[in-house]
């Protein structure tokens, strides 16, 4: 539970007024509930937060056009469950506070990171960075539909590429590419094809003129597939890997919170042996499977020989 510290600077910033302060303690509050393990508890509080959260949050709505190559989330996912090398996790917090302080930074005509290029395995966290980051900023995140945006028609791409960009500067939010090389395949490669190169050098006009408000965030599994002309676009390009050894100990707990245990701990060098092969979203899919095993044969914490067996399951099925 809340320590009496927590309990007093919350009480402290209702009284005072200070929503942002508070809301601050508050999701500070359920991070220390999640490390305790108390996962449903830390889960309840951001609800909570959230149905407040939902009524302040910047909606943004987009004509039809748009909105058919367009998803919107609100996202509340937080930087402090996202489980990523320490350097990129630090790369993470550089973008967010040239952010908040990008009113500073213009008054020495310089501009904050806001095109920022993710490249890993698929499963390694790109697309829950762009989450975090949407949250963390609190603008919705806006994930381009590359399967809508993408025709057989000549021109019609490259029109409605336009009309995306021409959101991104009205209407201030997170866009997210998924999958960037449908567009962004080097332009060299023999099976290029006329209409790919074109919508390749519009996106490539369109990203280097964007002086928008938004963040664009585009995420590829390969970046040898993309042309070099992209990276001097990007602000700042964030390379992932799969978790490592020190990686996965903290992804396996907190992904099983309240249903982790001792022998869990005890047997964690096995557990990592036979994980370094999984991505993130594999290793977590392992641990939910673990969870479900464990929740209906009315256990309550996972033991470290089913977990090692969701594991294997999760390498067989990818072998």
């Amino acid at each position: 539970m809340a320590t009496a510290d927590q309990i007093k600077m919350l009480i402290e910033a209702h009284v005072l007024k200070n929503d942002d302060r508070f809301k601050t303690l508050v999701l500070q509050l359920a991070a220390y509930e999640a490390k305790l393990g108390h996962t449903s508890f830390a889960r309840e509080i951001r609800e909570i937060l959230n149905k407040s959260r939902n009524e302040d949050v910047k909606i943004i709505h987009f004509n039809k056009e748009i909105s058919e190559l367009i998803g919107i989330t609100y996202s509340d996912q937080r930087i402090a469950e996202l489980v990523v090398a320490n350097d990129i996790k630090d790369r993470i917090k550089r973008i967010l506070k040239e952010y908040q302080m990008r009113e500073k930074l213009r008054k020495y005509h310089l501009s904050n990171r806001r095109k920022i290029l993710l490249e890993g395995p698929p499963g390694t966290g790109k697309t829950m960075t762009a989450s975090v980051i949407s949250t963390e900023i609190g603008l919705p995140l806006c994930t381009v539909k590359m399967d809508k945006l993408m025709t057989k028609f000549m021109g019609e791409t490259g029109v409605k590429l336009r009309g995306i960009f021409d959101a991104i500067k009205e209407k201030p939010a997170v866009y997210f590419f998924d999958e960037f090389d449908a567009i962004g395949t080097d332009r060299n490669k023999e099976n290029d094809v006329g209409e790919i190169r074109r919508i390749l050098n519009l996106f490539l006009q369109f990203i280097e003129q964007d002086d928008s408000e938004s963040i664009i965030i585009a995420a590829t599994n390969n970046s040898k597939q993309l042309d070099p002309a992209l990276f001097r676009r990007f602000d700042d390009v964030i390379h992932y890997l799969l978790p490592d050894e020190l990686q996965i100990p903290s992804l396996i707990i907190n992904r099983l919170g309240q249903f982790s245990s001792n022998e869990i701990h005890n047997c964690m060098n096995d557990i990592v042996k036979a994980a370094e092969s999984l991505s993130h979203a594999e290793l977590s899919k392992a641990c939910d499977d673990a969870i479900k095993a464990t929740i209906m044969s009315d256990k309550k914490t996972v033991q470290g020989e089913l977990l090692l067996q969701m594991i294997k399951e999760k390498i067989g099925a990818y072998s």
